[in-house]
């Protein structure tokens, strides 16, 4: 460890995404195919109250609901909070407030951006708001580009071309943000720089930790003790994946294992190439092709894959 902890705090930011498409139901459906054409519903619950957005199961007796409601695109704002700095996956490009409006006509607030120009003086408890529609209706939240200071509907409503029920819709999932690493990470990832795969042993199980996590996940210990492990590993589990990616440069179909290098006890993730994917199986042993030397960072891509060890001179 001597010098280790003298070395640069290693920082980077990341982006965490989930591609996702579900069926809608009749209910989420006909609350989507509504905004598509400037309509908002909600849908009566059993203790008579109409709920914005229109929701599929009761939220008091869990039972399916089916009545239909149409509301106001009118209202006021119950709560809200302030966004002074934008990000560019924010629905404006100035500063807004995040606010739950409830409509002329339901019982319960959505959320939803309002634009007051960029001027938080505006905003209040109890403004009144309403819909400032898309041009043209896709069938999903956005149709409403958000709320705006008003007592009376703009009348204008999107344009769409499209006459049936929204059935599916896509729901994709991201988070940004930024991720330092701890001191275990930071001394495993200086070491995997300068082209060696270095684990840590807990002192307790022996069990030796690739990447290692600062502790034994089985013992609750302290790993401290390092130990450097081959770049020779074994398959232990895999998947053949099939199903493109959307901003992953690798093709399918393409082979992710989990690997256990020889010397350390626990797996980890990464790519297999240069191999019949339909011959990969449990127990094969492999061995990692390098980027050249003048390309590493701080990351495990420093290693492009791993391949089957008889195609890597055998060992």
């Amino acid at each position: 460890m001597s010098g280790e902890q003298n070395q640069e705090v290693l920082s980077q930011p990341f982006t965490l995404g989930f591609t996702y498409t579900r069926s809608t139901g009749p209910i989420v459906g006909r609350f989507l195919t509504g905004l598509r054409r400037g309509e908002i519903v909600g849908v009566k619950g059993s203790d008579g109250r109409v709920l914005v957005p229109a929701v599929e199961y009761d939220p008091v007796t869990a039972e399916a609901l089916s009545e239909i409601v149409a509301v106001e695109d009118v209202g006021e704002v119950t709560n809200w909070c302030w966004v002074s700095e934008p990000t560019p996956h924010h629905p404006l490009d100035k500063p807004f407030a995040w606010g739950m409006v409830k409509l002329k006509g339901a019982d319960t607030p959505m959320l939803h951006a309002i634009d007051t120009g960029g001027d938080e003086s505006i905003m209040s408890t109890g403004l009144s708001v309403r819909a400032r529609w898309a041009e043209q209706g896709e069938g999903n939240i956005k149709d409403i580009v958000c709320f705006e200071p008003g007592d009376s509907s703009s009348g204008k409503t999107p344009a769409s071309d499209a006459d049936e029920d929204v059935v599916m819709m896509d729901a994709p999932s991201y988070l940004d943000y930024n991720f330092t690493a701890g001191n275990a990470t930071a001394r495993f990832l200086h070491q995997i720089r300068k082209g060696k795969i270095v684990g840590q042993k807990c002192p307790s199980c022996k069990n030796v930790y690739i990447p290692p996590r600062g502790s034994c996940a089985a013992c609750g210990v302290a790993t401290v003790e390092e130990v450097e492990c081959k770049d020779v590993a074994t398959v232990e589990s895999f998947t053949i994946v099939h199903i493109p990616i959307p901003g992953n440069a690798i093709q399918p179909p393409y082979v992710v294992a989990n690997l256990v290098a020889d010397g350390s006890d626990m797996a980890f993730i990464h790519l297999l190439s240069e191999c019949d994917n339909e011959k990969v199986e449990i127990g094969m042993r492999v061995k990692a092709v390098w980027k050249p030397e003048d390309e590493w960072g701080y990351a495990m891509d420093n290693i492009r894959y791993w391949k089957p060890l008889d195609q890597a001179g055998g060992e």
